[in-house]
């Protein structure tokens, strides 16, 4: 056995065509796929989401307080910290956003994110 070989561990493949849970919101989804033992998160966010408009009254906090590390797939996403830090992520950049922040689509493509890291707590 090599040091890349686990014990138990098994080769698996699945398709957000067909996630294993879909959460809708306002102008919003979360589709999850339970893998390799983690929860992988694809959000497609429409034009004219906000998550402050949007996702707050299903979360019940003032912003969002899940941690997201994501890779951005389309459209552009200007995020906002509790801080007052802002920028935009856009088609092939990776963010890494700590709990406390909002977030929106800027101009008029879907945003989809794939969402390595906090998808499972996402629009609870």
């Amino acid at each position: 056995m090599d040091a890349h070989t686990q014990t138990g561990a098994e080769l698996e493949r699945k398709d957000f065509a067909h996630p294993d849970e879909t959460r809708p919101f306002p102008l919003g989804r979360a589709d999850l796929l339970t893998i390799g033992g983690a929860e992988i998160g694809r959000l497609t966010l429409e034009p004219g989401w906000r998550w402050s408009e949007h996702v707050r009254p299903i979360a019940g906090t003032e912003l969002c307080e899940a941690p997201h590390f994501q890779y951005h797939v389309s459209g552009v996403l200007r995020i906002r910290s509790a801080d007052g830090q802002e920028f935009d992520a856009g088609p092939g950049q990776v963010t890494a956003l700590p709990s406390g922040h909002d977030a929106w689509v800027v101009g008029d493509e879907p945003v989809v994110v794939v969402d390595w890291w906090g998808a499972s707590n996402y629009a609870r």
